[in-house]
């Protein structure tokens, strides 16, 4: 895909415009991580300030235990539950067959909106049918930009993944990288491969992929530290997620390797191992905005009749850059959890 086509960026411009003045009503609230069971998120928010009747709306994601980037979304979207008087139950599980579960489930609960992630598009296809054909709108979150349309989704809410590991290739040949591994913690998952798919195709560098087991940071740990080991010449290690950068920083000092870490992805630890130097950048494509829009939009479709970015193009969320250069201005947010 190429960046820098201007009939791309016409297109993408507006959509973007719309997601940022949505952004303006951006409110926080509290989270907590997520699991297989269901939960009705948002009972510490503010009351809600929509006067529209009452919905339910249902979060399914892929979310792994214990990762923590999840929460960021969560607090997105609980903050626009909180603000459109909408009831959000959220649910997760990283298998795809068990994902799809919770998505019949929330159809069989006659739910007024779904949103839901496309880490795996085709174990989805058919309970995004199944939505459509019983008068459920759906959205997509976080992964899936490729594919939400094929499974005729209303809109989607996300950075274009192939296009922010471009950007990550670019920014490798500018800090004058040679050699660099792809560290992927979910095989299968399309947004990772494309990641590193578009880092590859920008990278003048030569780049190969590393596949770990990301649920085992122990494993995870080691499988790093032993490909340094096996290649003193690599000098960087792309991550694909705060928790799995913030453990390769271990295996460069348990390696003796000179190698700088950069990821995708950010929580707060992650920035402060920016500032500190342990880590080179972050690509970060605003979960929060991404779990915030999603929910708001099922309230405008209900409510309103709106469809951002016309049901023709995706709402982009990232990718942006955070370095030395800018990180204090993100730590801030960080901490609170929102960035």
């Amino acid at each position: 895909m190429d960046r820098s086509s201007p009939s791309r960026s016409r297109r993408i411009a507006p959509v973007v415009a719309m997601a940022a003045a949505v952004a303006l009503t951006l409110a926080g609230c509290s989270s907590s991580s997520g699991g297989k069971k269901a939960e009705e998120g948002g009972a510490d928010a503010s009351a809600g300030k929509a006067n529209t009747p009452r919905m339910t709306v249902a979060l399914v994601t892929h979310q792994s235990p214990g990762d923590t980037f999840w929460d960021i979304v969560r607090k997105g979207a609980e903050a626009a539950a909180a603000k459109d008087n909408i009831k959000l139950v959220y649910s997760a599980d990283p298998n795809a067959g068990n994902q799809a579960n919770l998505v019949q489930n929330a159809i069989d609960q006659k739910v007024d909106g779904i949103a839901v992630t496309l880490a795996k598009p085709d174990a989805l296809r058919s309970v995004a049918g199944k939505a459509k054909a019983a008068g459920i709108p759906v959205v997509g979150l976080n992964s899936g930009v490729s594919d939400w349309k094929k499974l005729g989704l209303l809109e989607f809410f996300g950075q274009d993944e192939t296009v922010a590991g471009e950007a990550l290739g670019n920014k490798l040949n500018s800090v004058g990288a040679k050699k660099a591994v792809c560290v992927v913690q979910e095989q299968g998952n399309v947004g990772l491969t494309q990641r590193c798919d578009g880092v590859k195709k920008t990278f003048s560098g030569s780049l190969e992929n590393l596949y770990v087991n990301g649920t085992d940071m122990p494993s995870v740990k080691s499988t790093i530290t032993a490909k340094l080991k096996q290649d003193s010449s690599l000098d960087h290690v792309i991550a694909l997620g705060a928790p799995i950068a913030l453990t390769a920083v271990q295996s460069v000092s348990d390696a003796g390797s000179k190698a700088k870490v950069a990821t995708f992805d950010l929580n707060k630890d992650l920035t402060g191992a920016i500032s500190k130097g342990t880590i080179e950048f972050a690509v970060d494509q605003q979960p929060y905005l991404q779990g915030y829009l999603a929910i708001d939009s099922l309230w405008l479709y209900k409510n309103n009749g709106n469809y951002m970015g016309g049901g023709e193009q995706p709402v982009l969320t990232g990718p942006a850059f955070v370095d030395k250069s800018n990180v204090d201005s993100v730590a801030q947010f960080a901490a609170k959890g929102t960035r």
